[in-house]
């Protein structure tokens, strides 16, 4: 008989810790959009600032050299 009373009790907590958890993150999930939406409402994103752009690429014509570099680098790394 107590084994099963000491089951019921194990369920009624689980279902009440389960429960608290769910809830505690439904709340943080209600409470980061409202304040995701105040935000946005308030702090507005800036336009002024440019998009970021590209800086164009160095022409490499010799790509013997860099092979040649990698391979001295790994060569002087494994001694």
């Amino acid at each position: 008989m107590d084994d099963v009373v000491l089951i019921e009790e194990g369920v009624k907590f689980l279902v009440l810790g389960m429960t608290t958890v769910y809830l505690f993150l439904y709340l943080l999930v209600v409470v980061l959009k409202i304040e995701s939406k105040i935000v946005q409402k308030y702090f507005p994103p800036s336009k002024k600032t440019p998009p970021p752009t590209k800086k164009p690429q160095k022409n490499v014509s010799n790509d013997d050299e860099i092979v040649a570099a990698i391979t001295a680098a790994i060569i002087e790394h494994r001694k």
